[in-house]
């Protein structure tokens, strides 16, 4: 491809102080990449990139470095980065660990969650209804995330936590596909529904089967979309 950034409003790079530029930069483009600013596939001009953010041509290569290590970018010689394609057999690959650890999560979370937890978890199911009517991917994906991580929260598991936030920015690509599809939305109210009700009851079996159904259903929608 040939860059269609360029046809989108500008890339813009926010400034934070406590971060190095590179830094700053990596954040931008794993943002783009991750929301589907740039398509699998799709090359990643260096000059255009820095044209655009401002920035010289180091802390971009340094970016692609870091975005390579993730897994984001693919470095082909002579031609430079390309954003790295979604494929079915790394999508699974991803979702069945998730898979086990969304089990894992919800089991705990029937036993440990606290009251207060359990406030938060019925008002974070709300707002990503409420997230649903806005159409902004990027913001029901903040909500559908959110309602997750109280959840993983509630275990206080600390090291079930770093395996979940490991495998987070992977998700989100996939995560992001799946919310793009309108037709899902209301399955997706109806499981956080059945999640929610099944920790409120501590219901361990019942919160495991509504945490695999939420993954499986989510894998067999997220493969026909990348098939397509």
């Amino acid at each position: 491809m040939n860059g269609s950034f360029e046809t989108l409003e500008p890339l813009r790079v926010e400034l934070n102080e406590f971060l190095p530029l590179r830094d700053v930069v990596f954040n931008t483009l794993r943002r783009a990449i991750l929301t589907g600013r740039f398509k699998p596939g799709e090359r990643l001009f260096e000059v255009h990139l820095g044209e655009q953010l401002g920035v010289s041509r180091t802390p971009i290569r340094e970016a692609m470095r870091k975005l390579e290590l993730e897994g984001l970018v693919t470095m082909i010689p002579r031609r430079g980065a390309i954003v790295a394609e979604m494929t079915v057999k790394n999508m699974r690959d991803v979702l069945e660990v998730r898979r086990i650890l969304d089990i894992l999560s919800v089991e705990l979370a029937c036993e440990r969650i606290s009251p207060e937890g359990l406030k938060r978890l019925a008002e974070s199911r709300d707002a990503f209804i409420a997230a649903l009517k806005t159409g902004n991917t990027i913001t029901m994906a903040a909500a559908d995330v959110a309602f997750h991580d109280i959840i993983v929260e509630a275990t206080g598991n600390l090291r079930l936590t770093q395996l979940i936030n490991n495998l987070a920015e992977q998700m989100y690509r996939y995560r992001f596909i799946y919310l793009q599809d309108d037709v899902r939305h209301d399955m997706l109210v109806k499981e956080h529904e059945e999640i929610y009700s099944a920790i409120k009851a501590k219901d361990n079996k019942a919160a495991a089967i509504a945490a695999r159904a939420h993954i499986d259903n989510q894998e067999a929608a997220i493969i026909k979309s990348i098939k397509e």
